[in-house]
């Protein structure tokens, strides 16, 4: 087994044992199967600005399935997306990614609005969440300096926002997973998103 794999390994039993389903993918293509298993035809499933979901397939995998999509790139109005983002709270899975993961097994997202970490917090009947092997610190001390120091300035420039610390408005920790099983973190062995 390689060093990337035992990591990921590592890091699953360290999630199981706080309550989220985890799993370890060796590639995109394998995380995106992993997913797809994990959302049944005909739910409705929406997103937060993820560009693990974009760069893995899985955003595409699920525009082309058979599922209702609540998608707030559809919206013509400001307003319109908003209430797109509000009914994506009801979704039966919400599809995501976390800035950084510890390698015992706690997640940190950072986000501007708080669409995003909302619904992982509450709301949708099931979160499943890509996280690639960069995404992972040794302790929980290391969570937020890897989303300020590396997801935070990716993000705010792929976003065309002028300083960083605009985008990071929420921070949410979560240490376990109280609904056990709600959220679901497929380990990725290899890089995605910021």
């Amino acid at each position: 087994m390689s060093d990337t794999a035992l990591r990921g390994e590592k890091v699953v039993a360290a999630l199981k044992k706080r309550n989220f389903e985890a799993y370890y993918a060796e590639t995109s293509a394998a995380a995106v199967k992993q997913a797809l298993a994990l959302i049944p035809n005909g739910s409705s499933v929406s997103w937060g600005g993820s560009v693990s979901i974009q760069q893995s397939g899985l955003l595409d995998a699920i525009k082309s399935g058979e599922y209702v999509l609540i998608d707030r790139d559809t919206a013509k109005s400001g307003e319109e997306k908003a209430e797109i983002m509000r009914r994506a709270l009801t979704a039966d899975t919400f599809l995501t990614s976390f800035n950084a993961v510890s390698e015992d097994g706690v997640l940190l997202n950072i986000d501007g609005n708080g669409n995003r970490v909302s619904a992982i917090s509450f709301g949708p009947k099931s979160v499943v969440a890509l996280v690639g092997i960069n995404k992972l610190v040794p302790t929980e001390a290391d969570l937020e300096k890897r989303a300020l120091s590396v997801a935070a300035p990716l993000n705010a420039k792929r976003l065309g926002i002028d300083k960083a610390e605009n985008i990071c408005a929420i921070f949410v920790k979560t240490r376990m997973c109280m609904t056990k099983g709600r959220i679901k973190i497929i380990v990725v062995g290899e890089e995605l998103g910021y």
